[in-house]
């Protein structure tokens, strides 16, 4: 490994540029850690050095100007517990998903750093990919996790806890937060008896899972269900709510009898809250498994409800025309209010 990087830090010396820091600086750049690994981007050897030091990969993918970036660089990495076990079991390289850069993948694949984030379909940032020591992806977290939800993904995968339980099944026990004791109730929630399936001439569904005690979806419904553009959008869409221990009995989009506990398992959920969206066909479209702020919940729901989606795959790049659309008609952009 020290060959390695002392070779890279003279390349680097001669065109004068960093590894982890070689894309031209933005204008509100996400200044990644110090001690973040700077390699060639080779993920089997990258594993293979991580191995060695009984350590697990960790790959961030971020972007600069991305608000979720900079909470998990300034908030969850200033924390010093989070930065000690980070250190202790990970080794963690960032990668930019507009980046250049040359990525070999593990089944020996060469592409750049953006083509790399297309293939793995990275539409949140951060992404962060936990791999073992095969190179299989242990977590995928799509999104920003607040620090007690991060640490305690580290702690699972640092335990090697996959060998004993699914992570969904985990994270329902994991963490505890002061929050509301009761599931929180909307008018447009639909109503049992559960009928998911999508009729002609329907509306799109969006499928919402939470638990009591959860401050994210108490946020959700305080601030991001009573914005005028959530709630003009919330009309168009059925939307059903189930919490991660719903014994409600439901059919599902595609017709099949089923309960709410049972569906969240089915499909993975291990974020409260997270929203499944499902076209008027009945098929998954999109989904959101990690924290947002009210402009990232209403362009979510508005990807869907205006198909785009089907025109632009890349949730961040129909972001960013909606972003320049706004900037042009001299709108303000609060990514974080």
């Amino acid at each position: 490994m020290l060959s390695r990087l002392l070779l890279l830090g003279c390349c680097l010396l001669l065109v004068g540029i960093s590894p982890a820091r070689s894309a031209d600086v933005a204008p509100h750049a996400i200044d990644i850690p110090p001690w973040f690994s700077e390699t060639f981007l080779d993920l089997r050897e990258d594993i293979r050095e991580a191995t060695k030091a009984r350590k697990r990969l960790m790959v961030y993918f971020g972007q600069d100007g991305c608000p979720y970036c900079k909470e998990l660089m300034q908030t969850n990495f200033s924390q010093r517990a989070i930065v000690d076990k980070t250190r202790r079991h990970f080794m963690p390289i960032a990668l930019n998903i507009w980046g250049d850069r040359e990525v070999t993948w593990i089944d020996g694949k060469r592409m750049a750093e953006k083509d790399f984030a297309k293939m793995l379909k990275v539409q949140f940032t951060p992404t962060l990919l936990f791999l073992d020591e095969k190179g299989e992806v242990v977590v995928r977290l799509n999104g920003y996790y607040p620090p007690h939800r991060f640490e305690a993904v580290l702690d699972y995968v640092a335990g090697g806890m996959e060998k004993k339980q699914p992570f969904a099944e985990y994270m329902k026990t994991a963490v505890r937060e002061p929050a509301s004791d009761k599931l929180n109730e909307q008018t447009f929630f639909m109503k049992p008896p559960y009928d998911l399936r999508r009729r002609a001439g329907g509306k799109p569904l969006a499928v919402l899972f939470e638990t009591r005690s959860c401050a994210p979806c108490d946020e959700m419904h305080k601030q991001g269900f009573q914005r005028k553009e959530v709630q003009a959008l919330l009309s168009g869409f059925d939307v059903a709510r189930f919490s991660l221990s719903d014994r409600a009995e439901l059919t599902t989009p595609g017709g099949r009898k089923t309960t709410g506990e049972a569906w969240a398992r089915e499909l993975k959920i291990a974020y409260t809250p997270s929203i499944v969206y499902f076209d008027t066909g009945g098929k998954e479209v999109f989904r959101v498994e990690a924290y947002l702020r009210p402009f990232h919940l209403a362009t979510s729901f508005e990807y869907v409800a205006s198909g785009g989606y089907r025109s632009e795959p890349e949730f961040q790049r129909y972001l960013q025309a909606k972003a320049e659309k706004m900037r042009t008609r001299g709108e303000k952009i609060e990514l974080w209010e």
